[in-house]
């Protein structure tokens, strides 16, 4: 008769599977024991007999293994550690061992996640709820780290499990990855509990062996930029507002702005000068204006008179002392 595997090792709540298998086919009663104890009987005429305990069952091995039984024991306890034996009644028994694992948890934690370059970080592993007592590793960017460059300690509960713990002293050098992998030899992928540093003043090394600040670097550039972004809108708002202006508004503009020089040049009896520009032009230019009106608005009054004498007389009299005050506003204007 031949048991297979001859040990085992699970983690709890997973199954545990053992095949006996008979080298001879005279059988007629397969026992499976716990430890000693009877847990299920198999009959080659009957096949699986019931069972008071409901965690365990048989399955028919496969024709190749020729006449075969495979003992399954539903999701293993701790108490389920131990020897498992296949005994064929009046002929042969077979024993394996059978090693039932915990998995527990595991957890790095860190000073910080945003240090300097060249700063030193201190991290911590700490693994818990295991049995037996777990390996433990370090990962920075998926590299294993020394064994000498971490410390472990242990210790165990009252429930005889384990809770592991380990320091883990990184330098910045850039950011990284740190992992802590706790696994046990059930556990087939270990355990990873992952923790990002980030550098966030990192250092650029210039030929002439100073350093810059890629912090420094970048707010200056960011304030280059800006300054670059106002002069370029100023300068595009100019733009605009000088391509609004019509060439006609232009020429309207030119034409009011020689008129009202005509103006002034009327009044005075002299002639404007188009290339000189004087300060008080829009004072003698309303001035010019609102006497030209008085003097319009004074001609055009009509002379109530009595007789035709006095309409001479007074239009005489009204001619010389319009003549004395146009003259008196000329030499005014030109004063000016």
């Amino acid at each position: 008769m031949k048991l297979s595997p001859e040990a085992l090792t699970v983690l709890r709540g997973d199954d545990a599977r053992f095949t006996c298998s008979p080298s001879k086919t005279k059988w007629t009663v397969m026992v499976w024991l716990l430890d000693g104890t009877a847990v299920l009987t198999i009959s080659k005429e009957f096949g699986v007999l019931p069972s008071v305990h409901p965690n365990v069952t048989a399955e028919k091995g496969s024709v190749s293994s020729g006449d075969s039984w495979v003992f399954v024991l539903k999701k293993t306890e701790r108490r389920n550690q131990g020897q498992v034996t296949c005994d064929l009644q009046g002929s042969d028994r077979r024993t394996a061992s059978l090693f039932v694992q915990e998995k527990g948890s595991v957890k790095v934690i860190g000073d910080s996640t945003l240090v300097f370059k060249g700063q030193s970080v201190l991290f911590g592993c700490h693994a818990a709820g295991w049995y037996p007592l777990p390996t433990l590793q370090w990962h920075v960017n998926n590299k294993t780290v020394s064994r000498g460059d971490y410390n472990i300690s242990s210790e165990e509960s009252g429930e005889s499990l384990f809770t592991v713990s380990s320091n883990l002293s990184v330098t910045a050098a850039k950011s990284s990855y740190v992992d802590c992998l706790a696994s046990v030899s059930a556990l087939r992928t270990p355990l990873r509990s992952s923790f990002r540093l980030t550098v966030v003043a990192e250092v650029v090394q210039l030929e002439d062996g100073c350093t810059v600040p890629l912090a420094a670097m970048a707010s200056f550039s960011a304030i280059l930029l800006l300054l670059l972004l106002c002069i370029c809108t100023v300068l595009c708002y100019r733009h605009r507002r000088q391509a609004k202006q019509s060439p006609q508004e232009a020429a309207i503009r030119f034409g009011q702005s020689v008129s009202g020089r005509s103006l002034v040049a009327e009044a005075t009896g002299g002639k404007v000068n188009l290339g000189y520009s004087n300060p008080a032009y829009s004072e003698l230019n309303l001035e010019t204006r609102r006497q030209q009106q008085d003097f319009v608005s004074f001609l055009k009054v009509p002379d109530v008179v009595s007789s035709s004498s006095r309409s001479l007389h007074d239009d005489s009299q009204a001619e010389v002392c319009l003549s004395e005050e146009t003259a008196k506003n000329i030499r005014r204007i030109t004063t000016v």
